[in-house]
Parts: structure tokens; C-alpha cells; sequence
């Protein structure tokens, strides 16, 4: 760069050179290290770090592009949010956990910030006490037709409501916390709106998807998580059927692609954490729909670990012919098994599991299995395949060698064909196959396939 060209980038951007400070006195944490970090997306990063003085002083540094939210913490482990946006912040007080304690001095934003949270959280108790009183008044036949508290109860619904409005209108514009504000009210009020003020969940709802995800405001906010979380959490808890929560769901999934089709890195991050986050909470269907939408979508350019992660769904979608297995007979585990195939096996249903020895979970289930197998075989003409993901095999006889069902182990681990056929990247995995191989049904434990038998099961 020459000199002319480097005077005119210290003039245009000297926010990105010079730094702000985060300073203060907290008094009883003298001689402690204390940290300011920002938030990238779903991760957080360190900003800068400092070690306070014996009379409490400490400063902090933040730039230009910190620019969103942050927070201060010690070794007293709790958060302190500040508002990065490029103004000095100055603070007293006694400790972090000593919020009451604490006063910001300087830093219009984080002063504002401080006075919106004090009197939101006072606002939310009242509001809580109003809803209640509300469905009190409007179902108990004590309070019934009582009209003049009934419209108190609502016009002080109205008036909290406003009175919250009206301090965000007040903000600057071009202020990061007019922009902040919103997002994180609404998600702030996700539980309150699906357990007591039900109207509102179309229109919130409605709020999530209008979000710009591309935003960068967003993605240093510490929002991303719970806005993402919170909105599919709600879509749960609306009190639809749960064929109408996956539609919902399906509509939410297209409009983040359509928001994100040209900030592939945002995209990818945003898929990585939702196809998780499904899984936790069981939405299959949901993540094969977003699966399809990564794997055909040419914005999502998805590393290989993923992409494995992802075929799953679409190699192993129910209604799919599964691969058929070839069985080695020196790997059984029980002597007098003789199945060459999995198709040759007699069966009307047929279901692969993908088990180990070493396997927390599967250990917990495999009584439940060895439990319901008699039962289920004998009324529904089905046969258990257990496919042994362990390494050891004499550790894998010792443990499944009284197991009544064909139980299957190469030594191979996760390299075991089957387990690559199947794609499969967790133990256990369940997956329900008809006596064709079709797949029926991504099983979640041995209860929920003795109730799938139960409700669509042939006898």
C-alpha cells in the first residue's frame, strides 16, 4: 500500500484502527482477570482481556469490527451484556453478580440498554399478573361478568404495551439498539406468548421469518441461536397438529434459504445448527426437508462431514428401497445363525439396528429389546437385525451372546459396509424395513417401534 493510499484509509475508517474502552471501578473484584468477548454467529471469540487493579480499575478495548454485542465476565463466571457500538462505555460497581449494584456513567446505548431491562423485566411480572387475572376473569363464574375490572385489566395490558413501544420509538434510528431491541423483546417473550397470549403466535411467528439472517447486526448480536431456536420451539408449542407444525416448519426452512441464498457462509452455519437442533428434538421430517433443500440448494456448498450427515435423509428417506446385506456367516455372533442375505430373510418386518457394545444409550435400550422381541416376533412376524458397530469382536460376543435375535459384527466399527450403506453416523439408529427392504419408519427407541406396530403393524 503506498503512503497516499494509506492516509486516505486512516482518514475514511479511523473507527477501524482506534479502538473504544470498556472501563470502570468493581470494586470487590481487585487483582481478578476480566474478559470482554463478542459474539461471530454461533460462537463467541475473545476481544480483549485485562487484569484488574488492587483500587478495582480496569479498561477494556473493542473496535470497529466488534461492532453488535458483547459481554464482560471474571471469575465469578456470569455474563454482563454491553452494547458495542463504537462509544466509550464507562462502569461502577461492586462485582458482576451485584447487578443492582452496578451503574453504566458513560455510553448512551449501554445506559439506554440498562434502563430498557430494568423496566422490561418489571413490565413482564405485570403483564404476567394481568394475563392471569385476564383468563381468571374471563372463565371462573365468580368473576364472570364483573365489566369494569374486565376493560382495567385491558387497558392496562394496553397501556404496558404501549409504554414499551414508545421508549423504542424514542431511540435513535441508526442506533444498534433500535435494531436490537425488537428481536431480542420478541425473543424474550416466547414462553409467555405460547403458554398465556396464544392470539399472538401467528403474527410472531410471522416476525421470525421477516427477519434479515444475513444481517450482520444479527450475526454479532448473540441472537442467532435463540432467534433460530425460539422460532421453531414456537412453531412446536402452537398448539397444531403435528402434520401442520411440520408444514410450518417446511415454509420457515424455505424462507431462511431464500433470506440467506447469497451468504453461503451464514447459510452453512444456519444449516449445521438447525439439522442438530432437529435431531435433539426428534423433527425428522423436518431435517429431511432440509436436507433435500441443502443437498439440491447450489447457495449451500456443505463440508463432507455434513454431507454425510445429510444423505442420511436423503438415501434413507422412508418410502426408499434399502440396501439389501450380504452376511458373512463367520460373523455372527450366535453360532447357529445361517442367513446369507438380509432380503432372505423371512420376515414381514424387518429392524436394523446399529448398536455397540461401547454405546451408553444402546446399552440402556438392549433390555428393552431383549424385552419386547418374543412379544413382537411371534404377533407381528418380526425379526431384529443387529448390526454391532464394535471394533473388539470377543467384547462384542461376550455382551450380546445370549441375544435371541440375529446379532452381526465384521470387527470393521464404523467402516462396517452395512453401517455405510445405511449411512449411518450415530448408535443407536433404529430404521423399520418392510420383508422388501422399503423403509417404513425411522424408529426412535424399542417403545416407540412396539407403538408404531401397534398403530400400523400387520399381525
Amino acid at each position: 500500500m503506498s503512503l497516499y493510499a494509506f492516509l486516505v484509509y486512516l482518514i475514511v475508517f479511523p473507527s477501524m484502527l482506534v479502538g473504544q474502552s470498556i472501563s470502570g471501578v468493581l470494586t470487590e473484584l481487585a487483582d481478578k482477570e476480566i474478559k470482554l468477548e463478542g459474539f461471530n454467529g454461533f460462537k463467541t471469540y475473545l476481544i480483549s482481556s485485562t487484569k484488574i487493579d488492587k483500587t478495582g480499575k480496569f479498561s477494556l478495548q473493542y473496535y470497529h469490527s466488534d461492532y453488535g454485542v458483547g459481554y464482560i465476565t471474571t471469575s465469578e463466571n456470569i455474563p454482563f451484556l454491553v452494547i458495542l457500538s463504537n462509544e466509550n462505555v464507562t462502569i461502577h460497581g461492586r462485582s458482576l453478580t451485584d447487578t443492582a449494584s452496578i451503574a453504566i456513567t458513560n455510553g448512551k446505548e449501554n445506559q439506554w440498554f440498562e434502563q430498557f431491562a430494568k423496566e422490561r423485566a418489571k413490565r413482564e411480572q405485570a403483564m404476567s399478573a394481568w394475563t392471569y387475572l385476564e383468563k381468571l376473569y374471563a372463565t371462573d363464574p365468580l368473576f364472570q361478568n364483573q365489566f369494569t375490572p374486565i376493560k382495567a385489566i385491558e387497558m392496562e395490558q394496553l397501556r404496558l404495551t404501549k409504554e414499551e413501544t414508545a421508549f423504542s420509538n424514542l431511540l435513535p434510528q441508526d442506533s444498534y439498539l433500535y435494531w436490537f431491541l425488537p428481536i431480542r423483546k420478541v425473543v424474550g417473550s416466547l414462553a409467555n406468548i405460547a403458554q398465556y397470549r396464544q392470539n399472538e403466535i401467528a403474527q410472531t411467528i410471522q416476525f421470525l421469518r421477516e427477519i434479515e439472517y444475513s444481517d450482520q447486526r444479527l450475526y454479532k448480536s448473540g441472537l442467532l441461536k435463540d432467534v433460530l431456536e425460539g422460532h421453531f420451539w414456537l412453531l412446536e408449542n402452537s398448539g397444531h397438529s403435528p402434520e401442520a407444525v411440520t408444514k410450518e416448519m417446511k415454509i420457515s426452512i424455505d424462507q431462511l434459504f431464500k433470506k440467506l441464498a447469497n451468504h453461503t457462509k451464514i447459510l452453512n452455519e444456519v444449516t449445521d445448527y438447525l439439522f442438530n437442533l432437529f435431531e435433539k428434538h426428534s423433527f425428522f421430517e423436518a431435517a429431511e426437508y432440509l436436507s433435500f433443500k441443502a443437498l439440491s440448494d447450489g447457495s449451500c456448498t456443505i463440508d463432507d462431514d455434513l454431507t454425510r450427515h445429510l444423505e442420511t435423509y436423503r438415501t434413507m428417506k422412508v418410502g426408499n428401497t434399502a440396501s439389501d446385506i450380504q452376511f458373512d456367516r463367520s460373523h455372527f455372533v450366535a453360532e447357529n445363525k445361517s442367513e446369507s442375505s438380509l432380503l432372505k430373510i423371512k420376515a414381514a418386518y424387518k429392524l436394523m439396528i446399529f448398536g455397540a457394545s461401547w454405546c451408553p444409550n444402546c446399552k440402556t435400550d438392549y433390555p428393552a429389546l431383549l424385552e419386547k422381541y418374543e412379544l413382537l416376533h411371534k404377533k407381528y412376524s418380526i425379526e431384529f437385525i443387529y448390526i454391532s458397530l464394535d471394533s473388539d469382536k470377543n467384547q462384542c460376543k461376550e455382551f450380546y451372546n445370549s441375544s435371541p435375535f440375529i446379532t452381526y459384527c465384521d470387527g470393521k466399527g464404523w467402516e462396517t459396509k452395512a453401517a455405510k450403506d445405511y449411512h449411518v453416523f450415530a448408535t443407536p439408529t433404529y430404521i423399520l424395513l418392510d420383508k422388501e427392504l422399503k423403509i417404513l419408519s425411522k424408529i426412535q427407541s424399542p417403545e416407540h417401534l412396539e407403538a408404531w406396530l401397534q398403530a400400523n403393524g400387520k399381525k
